[in-house]
């Protein structure tokens, strides 16, 4: 029996139209109506190849994390606890702030979807991030060579604190000099 017609789209390229849609305009600040025209498809054909709007958020922050956000996971790769900093922070603000950025993060915009109808995809960002942050504090402690007096929890604390900041800051105009200036005091007062 026929699987029916085959579509008319790339859905790969379509997917990225979407990321960077969401990216701009956040999740509530999304419509399917610009969704549908960033992607060149119809409503019928987005529900058919990536369900609802909360189904195509999560397909796009699976692609979000394993594209421009990858620097994540590749920094957990470094020998040392300081090198895992510096490449996290600096990474967060090459994405957030570097050459041909959207500006912002998808991750941390995703946070702030406020609305009850937003709720679920808030969830499913902050679950992301914890599984993040987890994985950031175990390779933390499996190199163990952290500043004086700080814990992995305290320096997970502290890389978020100042990723997360770079994203607000990036979305509010500030340059990636200025971002890149913060990172290396507040790097520096870790006594490294």
């Amino acid at each position: 029996m026929p699987g029916g017609r085959p579509r008319g789209f790339d859905a790969e390229a379509a997917l990225d139209r979407a990321l960077e849609v969401f990216w701009r305009q956040g999740y509530e600040g999304t419509s399917l109506a610009d969704l549908t025209a960033a992607m060149g498809i119809n409503k019928p054909s987005l529900y058919a190849a990536f369900g609802n709007k909360e189904e195509l958020f999560a397909k796009a922050l699976d692609r979000y994390l394993a594209g421009p956000g990858h620097f994540a996971a590749e920094a957990l790769e470094a020998p040392t606890a300081r090198e895992i900093v510096e490449r996290m922070v600096y990474g967060a603000i090459e994405l957030v702030a570097g050459e041909g950025a959207v500006g912002g993060c998808l991750s941390v915009g995703g946070l702030h979807a406020c609305g009850p109808d937003a709720e679920p995809v808030r969830r499913e960002v902050a679950a992301r991030r914890r599984a993040g942050d987890l994985a950031l504090a175990r390779r933390l402690e499996e190199v163990g060579d952290l500043p004086p007096g700080c814990t992995p929890t305290d320096l997970v604390r502290l890389v978020t604190t100042l990723t997360d900041g770079f994203a607000v800051q990036a979305r509010a105009g500030h340059d990636r000099e200025s971002m890149r200036r913060t990172a290396a005091m507040v790097l520096a007062s870790l006594g490294w």
